[in-house]
């Protein structure tokens, strides 16, 4: 794979940042030395430091030395992060991406200016290991800027492209929804321990099966119900497990709080701003 001749920093190494960083890494689409992270206590960026990676308090001095601004600060701190980069952005250089949930393009180009190329990305943490599903979006006029952004993360899983009032629900479903499948995997394994297996042996067997069921997904392009109609027999132990779960209310409870965290993510921003 043909390395990103770009510098890129990520302003703000959080648990976000920092599992974006290791995914790039593991890419191989740059290089450790022109990745650059920043964050107030830099001490939890050792790891990166051992590898090469530039780790700084500075700000603007990541993003004067990078061309990609990667944004990855909480709603409450941006303004003032943007503020203190706005005089070292330069359109003919920069493109920022932001993974800040609920905050516009045009809040961007209100403060940094509109010839600033911005990109709104919406990865999850399974970037670390090159699983992420990635959202992306942009104004048509930073159509050149939202392609580098989907090629980059292209390399760490896949992406789609969606117009920009679709990234709040896409935070919900890609984002939040790590967690809630976890939870589901956490619950399988709880069963799979009722039944009669130690606790770390069922959740191995629940992850590796959630795995290989999302890949008959993702990997095949099939309706999970074509799927489920293959190990469903007449009378059998499936269609008996699936019909508590749904007595239960399993699939409404997944949706439920898939459209919660959705009505969340959009008043977020001006919530915690």
């Amino acid at each position: 794979m043909e390395k990103i001749k770009e510098k890129i920093a990520i302003i703000g190494s959080g648990n976000i940042g920092k599992a974006i960083a290791k995914g790039l890494l593991e890419s191989k689409i740059i290089t450790a030395g022109k990745l650059t992270l920043t964050r107030r206590n830099i001490i939890s960026l050792n790891e990166f430091a051992d590898k090469g990676v530039k780790v700084t308090t500075d700000n603007r001095l990541a993003a004067k030395n990078s061309s990609i601004i990667l944004l990855a600060v909480t709603p409450q701190k941006m303004d003032s992060v943007l503020n203190e980069l706005k005089d070292v952005l330069n359109p003919k250089k920069h493109i920022v991406l932001s993974v800040i949930t609920g905050a516009d393009i045009s809040h961007f180009k209100k403060i940094l200016g509109a010839e600033i190329p911005v990109v709104r990305i919406m990865p999850n943490t399974a970037i670390a290991i090159k699983e992420s599903m990635t959202c992306i979006s942009a104004n048509k006029e930073d159509n050149a800027s939202l392609k580098i952004a989907e090629m980059i993360f292209n390399t760490v899983g896949k992406t789609a492209i969606i117009n920009e009032d679709l990234m709040g629900p896409a935070t919900a479903l890609v984002a939040c929804g790590v967690a809630f499948f976890l939870r589901a995997i956490r619950a399988a394994g709880q069963g799979g321990t009722e039944i009669g297996f130690h606790a770390e042996d069922a959740i191995m067997m629940a992850a590796q099966t959630a795995k290989g069921a999302a890949s008959l997904l993702a990997n095949g392009g099939y309706h999970p119900e074509r799927e489920i109609d293959k190990v469903t027999t007449p009378q059998g132990l499936t269609i008996t497990g699936l019909n508590q779960m749904e007595h239960q209310g399993f699939s409404s409870a997944m949706i439920t709080g898939i459209v919660s965290s959705a009505k969340r993510a959009e008043t977020i921003f001006k919530k915690e701003k």
